[in-house]
């Protein structure tokens, strides 16, 4: 295969994920719509985290065994992007449409950026800023629907602020994830959070109901949530990472900003959700703002991976790491390429993902 050709496979992939990414708000609406929300989160982790599991077995032959600290920032990993996150997901698909939670959520690099800024000092550009500043207006006139000043008075609908915590959730999973892949390959990072977030969303569920997991679905709830664990969560994850690989975190980022816009494409064709004014303006300031920040911090990103591991502990562990490169916050895969913020697209990117919803 002549590099053209790889190249032009690897395009063809990436355009195929962002459908996928765009396609699991369409699928989580439809599927809420018939099984209980809990129910989506715990029958789509299942799947994906299976497939993740099986993946890393036959990538790696084995199941690595992870540190103590490794141990707890899965744990957190699981907690922030696939347990809350996923509450946050389903639990708000019952009362918005699809494009316009996939909008919202749109947010999710500017919010890791102001979060990295205050809590990392990392440096804010004037182009940051203004990035910043228009995608959050066009946040808060998608949740607004048409009214920027509504969220501050209280005036926006429970999915609109339920989707806003995904924005937030996917956030944290990103600061964990950069410190996670430090020592984890992304794809064993992603596959026990995953894993981890699966065991949380199953106790929470039979704890609360447990007959909402009976499976008396119907094939077309059943085909939404295979869309949405395999599909949407691990053969999305795949493709992403080996784009990052083959063409650098860069150039393979861009697409992420495809992912409202096929949601909101999707959502009109699929589900027949109204195009209002509201979710085309304020779309349309998002992706501006989030293409202006990933634009500076792509510039002015430094490799935040560690040195190599010290102690016993680390190097009865060195069959689970990589020497260090750039460690894209999107899929945490190494890369020469300036690391993008992520784009909760989902989760999983990279993400998932680090993985998108």
């Amino acid at each position: 295969m002549t590099a053209a050709s790889g190249n032009g496979r690897t395009y063809l992939q990436l355009v195929a994920t962002m459908l996928f990414w765009g396609g699991t708000w369409v699928a989580a609406r439809f599927a809420v719509q018939e099984v209980a929300p809990l129910g989506v989160a715990v029958w789509r982790f299942c799947f994906a985290a299976a497939s993740l599991l099986a993946l890393v077995r036959w990538r790696y032959g084995r199941l690595p065994t992870l540190t103590r600290h490794e141990f707890l920032l899965v744990l957190a990993l699981g907690a922030t992007g696939i347990y809350f996150y996923n509450l946050f997901f389903m639990f708000g698909m019952q009362h918005i449409s699809a494009g316009r939670g996939a909008l919202v959520v749109a947010l999710n690099p500017v919010i890791t950026l102001l979060a990295a800024a205050w809590l990392l000092k990392e440096g804010m550009t004037a182009q940051k800023a203004l990035g910043s500043v228009l995608a959050f207006a066009g946040c808060l006139t998608v949740i607004g629907k048409g009214d920027p000043l509504a969220f501050l008075v209280g005036k926006v609908g429970a999915g609109e602020t339920l989707i806003l915590g995904c924005a937030v959730m996917w956030s944290a999973y990103t600061m964990i994830g950069r410190q996670a892949t430090r020592t984890l390959r992304p794809l064993v990072m992603t596959a026990y959070a995953s894993s981890a977030g699966f065991v949380m969303l199953l106790v929470t569920a039979l704890l609360d109901n447990p007959a909402q997991l009976a499976p008396h679905y119907s094939g077309a709830a059943w085909g939404a949530m295979l869309f949405l664990g395999l599909l949407g969560t691990t053969v999305s994850f795949t493709w992403f990472s080996a784009a990052v690989q083959q063409i650098g975190a860069s150039r393979a980022s861009i697409f992420i900003n495809l992912v409202p816009v096929a949601a909101v494409l999707q959502g009109a064709l699929l589900l027949n959700e109204r195009l209002d004014p509201s979710v085309l303006a304020g779309g349309g300031l998002v992706i501006v703002g989030v293409i202006l920040t990933q634009r500076a911090t792509a510039r002015d990103s430094r490799s935040f991976a560690a040195g190599p591991p010290q102690g016993e502990a680390a190097r009865g562990a060195a069959a689970n790491r990589t020497q260090p490169q750039q460690a894209h916050p999107v899929t945490g895969e190494r890369s020469e390429e300036p690391s993008p913020p992520s784009m909760g697209g989902g989760r999983g990117a990279e993400s998932i993902k680090e993985l998108k919803a």
